[in-house]
């Protein structure tokens, strides 16, 4: 009987880009902040975290970024404003979005090094244990998210390395790392291989990585050397690449729908379909869909 893989308790999320793609208005706010209707991207990650048992969080922060600090931390004026006026809903709200005190970290990410650097970045609060790597900029929405249904194949293969994937169309992989697929158990795959952004007729499958990770902290040591990849970057897929064989390594296809709230399309998709989603403003949307006469 295999032994049970030890619990992933702590998470990671690489929050330093600079948000290019959404100038102006990630000049002074960090894109993670911006709102899918009501609540900021980085929120939505966080809950997805705790959702799935995660206990600590660690934010990989750049310069400009200290207002996703102030977002977890407690806003004393305005919950006693929210309290003197009666606004119970609010206020819990504001309160049930906090993790425990004592549970969040902050680690600067002094040069842009890439995501592999950022997560490298995170060693020692990490230390000897498995971890999640949520990228935020990768709304995952459903019910369970996608990293509590990457716990329950991680429980299941009895531990190693699980990937979120997603199948894409062929003309589309050249975005991504791409799985070289081995057996397959229902929504999980094993990675036997991976190949960083091919060109569609090199891909082994069109099982495509997407950001959600659950790592094992051995991956330090390959990180630990610095080495430079696509972009003169330290990527994360070489790392995870070299992994292969010594850890066990699957690719979860869960049953979320993945919205790309780095890139403006998908931004507004998000806030349409999370909007549809809800029943306090869900009529008033359609009835302005239905004007518009699309």
């Amino acid at each position: 009987m295999t032994d049970a893989p030890k619990p992933v308790r702590k998470a990671v999320f690489p929050v330093a880009g600079m948000g290019t793609r959404f100038l102006p208005a990630t000049k002074a706010v960090p894109k993670e902040m911006l709102p899918v209707v009501d609540k900021p991207v980085i929120q939505y990650a966080v809950e997805e975290a705790r959702e799935a048992g995660i206990e600590q969080f660690v934010f990989i922060t750049g310069r400009g970024k200290h207002v996703i600090e102030d977002h977890f931390d407690h806003a004393y004026e305005l919950q006693a404003l929210l309290e003197a006026r009666e606004k119970t809903a609010e206020l819990n709200s504001l309160i049930e979005s906090l993790p425990q005190s004592g549970s969040v970290g902050f680690i600067r990410q002094q040069e842009p090094l890439g995501l592999g650097h950022a997560v490298w970045c995170a060693r020692h609060f990490v230390g000897n244990e498995p971890f999640a790597v949520l990228l935020p900029d990768d709304l995952m929405v459903g019910k369970p998210g996608a990293l509590s249904q990457m716990m329950l194949a991680y429980r299941r293969v009895g531990g190693g390395m699980i990937v979120a994937a997603e199948e894409k169309p062929m003309s589309e992989v050249k975005r991504y790392g791409v799985v070289d697929p081995g057996q397959v158990m229902g929504n999980v795959t094993e990675v036997k291989g991976m190949v960083e952004k091919p060109d569609p007729g090199k891909a082994p499958s069109n099982l495509c990585i997407i950001g959600r990770y659950i790592l094992q902290p051995e991956i330090f040591t390959v990180l630990d050397r610095q080495e430079r990849g696509a972009g003169n970057e330290i990527q994360l897929t070489d790392a995870m690449a070299q992994m292969i064989g010594r850890t066990p390594f699957h690719a979860v296809k869960t049953d979320c729908m993945r919205y790309d709230c780095g890139d403006k399309v998908g931004f507004l998709h998000a806030n349409i379909s999370v909007g549809l989603a809800r029943p306090d403003i869900a009529p008033s949307i359609k009835k302005i869909i239905k004007g518009m006469n699309l």
